[in-house]
């Protein structure tokens, strides 16, 4: 298996990182535009859609870099997820590759769907849906009929109230009794897939800031001084800075496994996902607080965003399902004696 990367890939993971390092700021006005004009938001729709056929690895390397930059633009919640979910409605797709509409998708909470003539009508409640508060539209999920789920769409607007987490990320809540746009009566497995995909970019933009973080500490680790040296002369602290950097590595063998996992029929997707949203859940702990305690009280002031990244690392951790969910999820996946017997994340590797 060939896991270089091609020039178009290297082309784009490093076109971004200099945009981003050159011109991006947090609220800065008009960045979702030229999100568009970069070609961004297109990136994981197909050409036969308008977009650019980008697959898991082009979203992966796109959202380490965002990870690296503090990107707080809605890009998970309008195109990797409510892209992903929008069938049946292209007039939308081709606004949301505009930069013209935004999307956002809500599955945590009960909500009923009621077919009433020609017209479905929603109840219940979801909570925590991300981009929420900047969205054109809101796609939600609902039960249908016991083990049949549909997916409706509607305009967001009053009914959202939203709040900021830590890490500047919008999230709302949403109280739904009315009328929905159907767009699928049958999407438990699509909801399924675009999930597990939006959770494997997920962990690709929490790689981002990781390797940010432990790359910060080593070079204020050289430049601190403490009784008279280098605090990176320290021995306790270069012990840690290794562990830092070897789960770093760790982290991103998890995320590359999953990325190559996207396509793959559902229970390899599945466990692929869950194993690299625990592991990285529990790297990106361990090197947000190393990060931390090593820069001491500089490391939660704003001079320095160091804190940034902590409060991003932490978020991440829980979106999607925390380490422990996923743990669980992993564990039901099945575990066969050719998995314990050899690598962690795959028994067919050996195959």
């Amino acid at each position: 298996m060939d896991l270089n990367y091609s020039e178009d890939q290297v082309l784009l993971r490093e076109s971004a990182g200099r945009f981003l390092s050159r011109e991006y700021k947090p609220g800065r006005a008009g960045m979702w535009a030229q999100f568009a004009e970069l070609g961004w938001l297109a990136l994981p729709f197909s050409e036969a859609q308008g977009g650019l056929g980008g697959g898991a690895v082009e979203s992966a390397l796109l959202m380490e870099e965002f990870g690296a930059a503090l990107v707080v633009e809605p890009y998970l919640a309008t195109v990797l997820l409510g892209g992903g979910l929008l069938t049946g409605r292209d007039d939308i797709l081709q606004k949301v590759m505009a930069g013209e509409h935004r999307l956002a998708f809500g599955h945590s909470g009960h909500v009923t769907a009621h077919r009433n003539g020609a017209e479905w009508r929603l109840e219940g409640r979801k909570t925590a849906v991300l981009g929420a508060p900047l969205a054109d539209s809101v796609i939600v999920s609902a039960e249908i009929e016991a083990g049949r789920t549909g997916l409706f769409m509607l305009p967001a607007g009053a009914a959202v109230r939203g709040y900021e987490a830590v890490d500047g990320s919008s999230f709302g809540d949403i109280d739904l009794l009315g009328a929905a746009e159907l767009l699928n009566d049958d999407a438990g497995e699509l909801i399924n897939a675009v999930l597990d995909r939006a959770t494997i970019a997920l962990c690709a933009d929490a790689l981002g800031a990781m390797r940010v973080l432990v790359d910060a500490t080593v070079e204020y680790s050289k430049t601190r001084v403490q009784f008279g040296q280098p605090i990176g002369r320290f021995q306790a602290l270069t012990h840690r800075m290794a562990d830092m950097a070897v789960l770093r590595e760790e982290a991103g063998a998890a995320v590359l496994f999953a990325v190559l996992k996207a396509d793959a029929p559902a229970p390899e997707r599945a466990r692929a996902t869950s194993a690299a949203k625990a592991k990285l859940g529990r790297c990106a702990r361990f090197i947000g607080q190393q990060a931390v305690q090593i820069h001491g009280g500089m490391g939660v002031t704003e001079e320095l965003n160091i804190g940034a990244y902590f409060k991003r690392l932490t978020v991440f951790e829980l979106l999607f399902g925390n380490t422990a969910f996923h743990l669980r999820r992993y564990a039901a996946l099945g575990l066969g004696t050719d998995l314990l017997a050899g690598s962690l994340l795959s028994a067919k590797e050996a195959a």
